[in-house]
């Protein structure tokens, strides 16, 4: 099929996009599922007040990176084999999506504290957990918080409890380096124009994404109206050469 420049590079822009998305959605459901079905875990989903943000954490997981690995499904299969119907189903669920980071953006803007708070629990139900039972999936949760909030423990780099899923330290972040409950507080309250930030540059790249969709779409068309006058030349050359003969 003829794509002309803009379509070939959008093409290339889906491929890629949609790779590296479906591999994050199956990381973030991997773990999800591993939180929800392992051994040391499945009892968190009893009914629990103390456990709630967990619960709650995990789910939101699950239903996240499934939903990126069936848009992401969809994008790869509509650009390789050039399926408009595929890509318009990738779009629609984009569409969806983008606007459910915006609105993530905006309650984590306008109620920052009250999230802050929420995550600062489920923090200390895996904190609690991986202590109680070293299960390999909150060891890997941990280090992930970590890394991301840049924290270390209840009590900062010198909590040894936890100290191998920290960040490396220099001597100075030795004391220097936060406890993670209030880091995340701190995080959502502080810097929740930044928090915000992040959600929209995330929706603008999803927007982009949407557009080069859109994009190949319309070359698809554009391609296919051209070649079926073409096959349809082709046909009809044979028949005036017969009745030439005759």
């Amino acid at each position: 099929m003829a794509l002309d420049l803009c379509g070939q590079l959008c093409k290339v822009i889906l491929i890629i996009f949609n790779i590296v998305f479906a591999l994050l959605g199956a990381a973030i459901l991997g773990l999800g599922l591993w939180l929800r079905f392992g051994a040391d875990t499945q009892g968190l989903f009893d009914v629990d007040f103390n456990t709630r943000q967990f619960v709650i954490g995990v789910i939101v997981l699950i239903v996240l990176g499934a939903v990126i690995l069936v848009v992401a499904v969809f994008g790869v299969v509509g650009a390789c084999s050039a399926s408009s119907g595929a890509l318009t189903v990738f779009a629609v669920f984009l569409s969806m999506l983008c606007v459910s980071v915006i609105a993530a953006g905006v309650i984590a803007f306008t109620r920052s504290e009250k999230v802050g708070e929420q995550m600062a629990m489920f923090y200390k139900t895996v904190y609690a957990k991986y202590l109680n039972t070293k299960d390999p999936s909150m060891t890997v949760t941990l280090t992930l918080m970590h890394n991301w909030f840049q924290c270390c423990g209840l009590v900062g780099a010198l909590d040894i409890l936890v100290k191998k899923t920290c960040p490396e330290q220099s001597f100075i972040e030795l004391f220097t380096m936060p406890a993670c409950p209030p880091a995340i507080v701190d995080l959502f309250k502080d810097k929740a124009p930044l928090v915000l930030g992040l959600f929209l540059g995330t929706a603008a790249l999803l927007v982009i994404v949407l557009v080069c969709s859109s994009i190949l779409v319309k070359e698809i068309k554009r391609s296919k109206q051209i070649i079926v006058p073409n096959i349809m030349m082709q046909n009809r050359v044979p028949n005036v050469i017969m009745i030439g003969t005759h």
